[in-house]
């Protein structure tokens, strides 16, 4: 007697309706779940948001923005020339770490990407990323303010620019290589040479990633207090030459955050949000201009 193995087709049926089923909840419990996650790492950043507006805007007027930091336990005055150092110091890290890391991100992704050379500088670059910003002021300290023989603003800005460096170089290596090659061998194929090639067609592709890269150094630079205090040191003055000890937003944060008096810790606040106002601005206006349209 034969004995009927098969199974019947309503069981494949049925068991894929089950398969399907809970698929399509867990589906539905994990988005959930991410949802509400990714909700709760903005609350940190919404809360200092609220605290910077509700401490800091009340003494957000024109006055703090053209007057010079009071003397401790005065009220009164702004930080303007905090504001005037914090852009100099700022311009000067870009002017120096903007050309050298593109440019070296030029040369590893489009001349030479899997030689030695190319090799070293990623790691180096990937090394610096990790250094403590304290080590780049230091040894800013020592090759600038130690040989000219006074704090200034253009070491603060060599100190920045080693630590804007790194960030540049490789987020401008992964713009470049996100570039199609199909863009790169049109080109060749009407003639064009690889510097025309990088220059006209890869470059201008590429821009819209490597702005973004740019103002991510631009935010940490902005912010960074140690190598500032290594090299620019602090001045209550306004700024006459960047051969002298320069103000800067993030040292005036510090310095007013430990004073024992109310009006400077207030200030201190309107400084941050303030430094805050104006990093976000930088990026908005940089995404604004070299949107995708280059």
């Amino acid at each position: 007697m034969k004995v009927d193995t098969r199974v019947p087709h309503q069981f494949f049926s049925n068991h894929g309706k089950n398969t399907s089923f809970l698929r399509l909840w867990s589906n539905k419990l994990l988005t959930t779940l991410c949802v509400i996650l990714s909700f709760l790492t903005l609350v940190p950043l919404f809360s200092l948001l609220y605290l910077l507006i509700k401490k800091g805007l009340p003494l957000l007027q024109w006055s703090v923005f053209t007057k010079l930091p009071p003397p401790p336990g005065l009220e009164g005055g702004g930080f303007g020339n905090a504001i005037i150092g914090t852009l100099t110091m700022v311009g000067i890290a870009t002017l120096l770490a903007a050309p050298l890391g593109i440019l070296s991100a030029v040369f590893i992704n489009e001349y030479a990407p899997r030689s030695l050379l190319a090799s070293t500088v990623r790691f180096v670059a990937k090394l610096l990323t990790g250094i403590p910003s304290i080590i780049c002021g230091a040894f800013a300290f020592a090759i600038v303010v130690l040989r000219t023989g006074q704090f200034s603003a253009l070491a603060g800005g060599i100190a920045l620019s080693i630590l804007m460096l790194p960030t540049i170089l490789l987020t401008s290596e992964q713009a470049l290589s996100g570039v199609s090659s199909s863009y790169r061998d049109a080109s060749y194929g009407l003639g064009a040479t690889t510097f025309q090639t990088i220059w006209r067609i890869v470059l201008p592709e590429a821009l819209p990633a490597i702005m973004m890269g740019m103002m991510l150094a631009v935010a940490r630079a902005a912010g960074e207090t140690a190598p500032i205090l290594f090299t620019a040191l602090f001045s209550q003055q306004w700024m006459h030459s960047i051969m002298e000890p320069s103000a800067s937003l993030s040292v005036l944060i510090y310095n007013f955050s430990a004073l024992p008096y109310h009006y400077q810790v207030q200030m201190a606040w309107t400084a941050s949000l303030f430094l805050v106002a104006m990093v976000t601005g930088i990026n908005i206006f940089a995404q604004l201009l070299f949107r995708r349209k280059f």
